[in-house]
């Protein structure tokens, strides 16, 4: 499953909204190095990997790990 692959529903933000796995790719990546240690978004990560690798299920996976880690877990 590529990387460009949507989202069944867009994640939305304080301004914008995650709409691909490319995208919560992207925004951890700019997150501060610190935070993208915690663990919940090393969860969010290796869910994101899981949906491009094996997509399926773990499309709605990498979805609800990426809403927990941004609610704070």
């Amino acid at each position: 499953m590529p990387w460009s692959t949507p989202f069944d529903d867009p994640i939305a933000l304080h301004r914008g909204r995650l709409e691909t796995l490319q995208q919560a790719a992207d925004y951890i990546m700019k997150l501060p190095e610190d935070l993208q240690q915690e663990e919940r978004w090393q969860v969010a990560v290796a869910h994101l990997i899981n949906a491009a690798e094996r997509g399926g299920g773990w499309l709605m996976f990498a979805r609800i790990a990426m809403l927990r880690a941004l609610r704070g877990g």
